[in-house]
Parts: structure tokens; sequence; C-alpha cells
């Protein structure tokens, strides 16, 4: 602990500030949950466009990733991230003013273009900003942003409703309408806030220096990291940087070459997971699956801020623990508990008991995503990928995420209608468990290895 205290003040802002990119991803992902319900009362959605509904945003990650490693490259982490932050800021004011349902899902399309870029290039930021000693910890903070997030969603959601159906509060105007006779507009235009603290954030943080140093601007950019990780650690990138510079426009098929054969699988793998295991399931169907159970809405929104209570304090055992344990023993373990706990999960609906067993069999699933395979892998695809394209991958991974997000935000609806809420819980524990043989095949440990060393040993196991 003692090293923590001695790192720069710039680093934790910096930190900080991006981190905020993580926070919005997590809030404009969750507050859609409380809005679900009410905006399929008030324009009569069909299950598919319930579906449309939440995967709009999603398909807007899509393109949000694929257009970032491009714009990371380019232009810099620091831009991207700020035109990240000018659509957070559009959606949200879009969301909660335009008057139909397609117009709706256009600005809930730019928003989620916007949380795509932040979801690539965040982490990306941060791993090039952080000591090698604290790296796995430093970009587990991102998730712990995520989750901050998703519980304010809960939270904001939570005390809207109780403002209008449980107080009677009214306001004038539009206010009137945006927070009391259409409450939902209310809880979209809440994310207006932070996204223009993020926005002025980010004009106050300098851009990456390994950036810097890629795009030929060596002196700065080294300037720049030894502020960030210290003289003795920024010399030795330095010094590698240069045995890799004829690499350093590597081409995405190189990913595909036997040698990384191993990394690509995990770096596509790990995120598919993320998103099958049911996470979003409970996220964005959280409160439409208790009130089916015959919980009310308002009762169903504050489990949900139970649920995000539990996964931001089990964020914090990865934050803890990531570079202590290690990344391979948090993910097994969290993979098994995560199976076990969806079981229970399945079977409590199934024989549609709604009392304490089965939210806390949902607590027990939050509590092992959040320790292992929310944030892991994120850290993961951070670390395994070769220096010449690490950008580009990152991006490719961050894409398979969103694309499973997009096809389990579709899905889920169908399913839930289609097979019943017992089965589709089990369909996602069988994911858990196919997660756990991938992690305990393939990923080998990297915790305080250094970039250079990981992309070592890679190439002698090929």
């Amino acid at each position: 602990m003692g090293q923590q205290h001695k790192l720069p003040d710039v680093l934790w802002f910096a930190c900080a500030v991006a981190a905020l990119g993580g926070f919005l991803f997590g809030f404009d992902m969750a507050v859609v949950s409380g809005t679900l319900p009410l905006v399929t009362e008030q324009f009569s959605l069909s299950a598919f466009q319930q579906g449309w509904f939440v995967s709009s945003a999603l398909v807007g990650c899509i393109v949000g990733v694929a257009v970032s490693g491009e714009l990371g490259d380019r232009y810099g982490r620091r831009r991207a991230l700020l035109l990240a932050a000018v659509l957070f800021l559009v959606s949200a004011v879009g969301s909660g003013l335009l008057p139909s349902f397609s117009s709706i899902v256009w600005a809930r399309l730019l928003g989620g273009v916007g949380v795509g870029i932040a979801s690539s290039m965040v982490p990306l930021y941060i791993s090039e900003i952080a000591p090698a000693r604290i790296r796995g910890r430093l970009v587990t903070y991102y998730q712990l942003a995520v989750t901050f997030g998703i519980l304010m969603a809960y939270l904001s959601n939570a005390f809207l409703l109780h403002r209008t159906y449980d107080t009677g509060a009214q306001a004038s105007g539009w206010l009137g309408v945006a927070f009391d006779e259409e409450v939902w507009r209310g809880m979209f235009m809440v994310e207006a806030l932070p996204a223009l603290v993020f926005l002025l954030g980010l004009m106050a943080i300098p851009e990456s220096p390994r950036w810097l140093i890629q795009q030929g601007h060596t002196a700065a950019g080294m300037a720049l990291l030894g502020r960030f990780v210290g003289e003795a650690e920024a010399q030795a990138d330095a010094e590698s940087r240069q045995r890799q510079s004829r690499q350093r426009q590597a081409a995405y098929r190189e990913l595909f070459a036997p040698k990384w054969r191993g990394a690509l699988l995990l770096g596509l793998l790990l995120p598919l997971f993320s998103q099958f295991c049911g996470i979003n399931a409970i996220i964005y169907y959280g409160p439409s699956i208790l009130k089916a159970t015959g919980v009310s809405l308002t009762n169903s929104l504050q489990s949900q801020i139970v649920f995000g209570v539990a996964n931001l304090l089990f964020t914090l055992v990865a934050v803890w623990k990531v570079d202590k344990l290690g990344r391979r023993p948090l993910y097994l373990a969290g993979t098994v508990a995560a199976a076990l706990s969806l079981m229970v999960v399945g079977a409590c609906l199934h024989a549609e008991l709604t009392g304490g067993l089965l939210l806390g069999a949902v607590i027990v699933f939050l509590a092992s995503f959040a320790f292992s395979i929310g944030p892991l892998k994120f850290v993961v695809a951070a670390e395994i990928f070769p220096a010449a394209i690490r950008g580009r991958a990152m991006a490719l991974s961050i894409m398979v995420m969103w694309v499973a997000d997009t096809i389990i935000g579709q899905l889920t609806p169908v399913l839930l209608e289609g097979i019943g809420t017992a089965f589709t819980f089990w369909f996602f524990a069988l994911w858990c468990v196919l997660a756990f043989i991938t992690v305990y095949r393939l990923l080998p440990e990297t915790k305080g290895k250094s970039l250079e060393d990981i992309e070592r040993r890679w190439l002698e196991n090929r």
C-alpha cells in the first residue's frame, strides 16, 4: 500500500476522469431497466419492440466499437473519448425530449455509439498510463465505475418513481411532463449531468503518452509517461518500443497468426461469455421479470438497488485481489459460483418462489460476476495482445462483447416468452460452465508481468 500512496496525482486524476466513461456506460445500459415497463405501457410495445428498444443502444455500441480502433489510433484516445462524451450528452437529452418511439430509439442508438467508443478507449487509455505493478487494479477501476453507474441508474429510477407515485410531487411545463406525467423521460435525462462532467474533465487530462510515442512525438510522450509511471519504467518501455518499432503498422491479419491463436480465442470468448452468462437479463429485464412474478414495479426497482449494491461491493473484491491472487483464480472461482447461483435462480422461478432464496441467489450471481467475469475481460484483453496491434485488437474484443450483448438484448424477451424464466436462467448457467472450461484450458496467469513479458510468453508457447 505504501507504493500506492506514492503514485502521482496526475495518474489518479486521469484515471478518475477516464473512468467516468465507465460510469456512463453502466448508467446508460441500466437506466433502460426502469424505463422499459413504462415505455412498453405508453407505446404498447410487442415483445419484439421491447427487444429493439433495449438492443438499439447495443447496435450503436457495435458501430462505436467498430470505429473506435481507427479513431483512437488516428486521432488519439482522448479525442475519441471527447466524441463519446458529446454523444452521451446528446442521447440523454434526446431520449428525454423526443416525442415518438422511433425518434427515442435513434437517440438511444447515438448513446450506444458513445458507449461503444468509451468501452474500448477507456480501458485502453488506463492501461497505457498505468504502472505495471498496479495495471490490473487500475483497469478494474473502470469496471468499478461501470457498476457504480448501474447502481446510480437504479437509485435514480427508484427515486423518480417514488417522487411521482408516492409523494405526488408535481412540476410545471416540460419538467412536469418529463419528471411526472412521463417519468421515464426524466430517468433518461438525468444522464446529461455526468455526461457534461465527463466532457469537461476530458478537456483537463493529457493524451495517452504511449499513443504520442507511437505517433513520433517521442520527447513529449516520454516526458508525460515519466510523470505517470516514473522515469525507470518509462525508459524501459521506450527501449521495448524501439525493438518493436518495425511492427507498429501491423494489420489485423497478424492476430490470426498461429502464435497469437490462444490470445485471439481468449480475446473473443471472454467478452462473449460475459454477456451470455445472463448479467444483462437481470440489468435490462430485472423489473419486468420480478413484476411478472407478482412483485410491484416499485418493489422490483428496490430489489434492483440491492442487486446494484452487491455488484458494486464485489467489484471491490476484484480491485483488491486482481494484482494479488491473479486473474486466473478469480475467474475460475467466479464462474463456478455464477453457474451454481443461476441454477438456483432457475429452480426458484420454476417453483414460483419469489422470496429471500431467489433474491439471495441473484445477489450471489451478481457478486460472482462482479469479481470475475465482469472486470477480468477488460483486464485480460488489455494485456494479452501484441503491442503492434493492441488498440485494434482491443476494439475487436470489445466489439464481440457488444455483438453478444445485442443478441442477448433481443433474445432475452423471446426466451422469457418462449421457454420461460427458469429455462432461460439455466441456459445462462450453461455458458458459465463453458467459460470455466475455456479459462482453465487457455488463460495463463499475467499478474505482475510486463506487457512485453506477456507477449514473449505467447511467442515461446506457440
